[in-house]
């Protein structure tokens, strides 16, 4: 089976209802295939993650969750040997005071082991082009991966 016909499993831990409904939308669209599961706070997540025999290929992750935020459950991914090398793509609305605040919440981000960090806008073309982007790298990086004998 290529690749291409395999689908991306995709894990999304956001507690807003509306912005899952809005990602669901936006990988419906996407020519990409995905199989989407997702858990609505940190806890739920990291649960998912130490008890499930599967890893996701890819974890769009929000910040400002209840129970546990976002910014505690990267940093314990990142330390477990088993979901590690999962990429993490950091899915969130920014508290947007300026380009250096959003600059330095990605450097922050990025030193916490996040791949990727995308805003959450209103405008959906430009949240479902965020999202496939993503994906894309994500592809991308596990072929290169494969290709050098890195995985």
């Amino acid at each position: 089976m290529k690749r291409e016909e395999t689908p991306i499993n995709i894990l999304l831990a956001d507690d807003d209802l509306d912005d899952r409904e809005l990602f669901t939308m936006a990988l419906d669209q996407l020519p990409i295939k995905t199989k989407l599961t997702m858990v609505n706070d940190g806890e739920q997540l990291m649960s998912y993650l130490y008890n499930s025999g599967h890893h996701p290929d890819i974890l769009f992750l929000d910040l400002s969750m209840p129970r546990k935020t976002g910014f505690e459950c990267l940093p314990e991914i990142k330390e477990q040997e088993k979901i590690k090398d999962i990429p993490v793509v950091v899915f969130s609305t920014s508290y947007q005071r300026d380009i250096i605040y959003e600059q330095n919440l990605i450097a922050q981000l990025s030193g916490l082991g996040a791949y990727h960090y995308i805003r959450k806008t209103a405008n959906f073309e430009q949240f479902k082009e965020s999202i496939c982007e993503a994906i894309i790298m994500v592809i991308n990086k596990n072929k290169a991966d494969k290709e050098t004998g890195l995985q």
